[in-house]
């Protein structure tokens, strides 16, 4: 079997196609939801027009509208009304850890990427990949053809989670990179400094894109099914701590809350769905929540 079938075998394949066949009108009406519309509840002639800028041609301007609005707007091209992603995808040491699962977070947020790459590619909607550890260190761009779900897998699939990571420096380079409003998916642990990751945020906000953060943590961070004497390592720095389990427990409970309070609040205030998960959760029923919570508030 190769790397890549490893993420496409059987039971990956039936979730991903289950979640389509039961999310297909949830996907449907939470991708279009994200297409910028400056006429929802106006009128669905108006629902793809934009505002006229310098530049454009004025044969385009729409002068029906203009004589219900009195302003000038101009329809969409077909290329324009698309929804670009981008799956954005940390490979830091940490994100190769598992404890008793059987897919480490890498692993699970690549079966989750290929979820999203997947259904947005049936919408055919153009998606892209971008991986980061301390920077941006590789970039396939976006396509809406089929053949994209497997270049995607193909790419990830080659790649070991290893050295440190920069988060907040790797949006900010995203940031920098994008040319056009879109919907940004982003896959970690978020084992950094969380102040600097949501100043990257906000820039990506005030860009004008989507953003999506899939806090993806192993079970036993999130639980600590731990006994006795027990080890703790960074996984990035390699610093160590002994504790005894009994006595840390609730202090880690209440950190591990406090840690995943903290991005919910921040990411609410900025705009950003937060949504936090751990690998015992199946992919395919966690992404299914989420769509249908999001759904619910557009």
């Amino acid at each position: 079997m190769t790397a890549v079938e490893s993420y496409l075998k059987p039971e990956v394949i039936t979730q991903i196609k289950r979640l389509d066949l039961r999310a297909q009108f949830v996907v449907k009406g939470f991708l279009q939801g994200l297409h910028a519309s400056p006429f929802q509840g106006f009128s669905v002639e108006f629902s793809e027009h934009r505002r006229y800028t310098h530049g454009d041609d004025p044969a385009d301007i729409d002068w029906l509208v203009y004589a219900k609005t009195d302003k000038y707007y101009v329809k969409k091209f077909e290329a324009e009304t698309n929804l670009t992603g981008y799956l954005a995808m940390d490979l830091s040491k940490s994100m190769g850890f598992t404890y008793r699962q059987e897919l480490t977070k890498f692993d699970y947020s690549i079966c989750l990427a290929a979820a999203l790459c997947y259904l947005m590619i049936h919408q055919q909607d153009p998606v892209g990949l971008v991986t980061f550890d301390e920077k941006i260190r590789h970039c396939l761009p976006p396509k809406s053809r089929r053949s994209q779900l497997a270049n995607v897998l193909s790419h990830l699939s080659q790649l070991k989670p290893d050295g440190q990571t920069n988060i907040a420096q790797s949006l900010g380079q995203l940031a920098a990179m994008l040319k056009q409003r879109s919907l940004v998916m982003v896959f970690s642990d978020f084992l950094s400094e969380s102040q600097p990751v949501f100043e990257s945020l906000r820039r990506l906000r005030h860009g004008g894109h989507d953003v999506i953060l899939f806090h993806v943590l192993d079970e036993s961070e999130v639980t600590f099914p731990f006994d006795g004497m027990v080890e703790l390592q960074d996984p990035e720095s390699e610093e160590t701590l002994v504790v005894e389990a009994a006595g840390f427990r609730q202090d880690y409970a209440t950190q591990i809350d406090t840690f995943r309070s903290e991005y919910q609040s921040e990411c609410q205030n900025i705009g950003v769905d937060y949504v936090p998960l751990d690998t015992s959760m199946q992919f395919d029923r966690a992404l299914m929540e989420y769509l249908l919570s999001r759904r619910s508030r557009c």
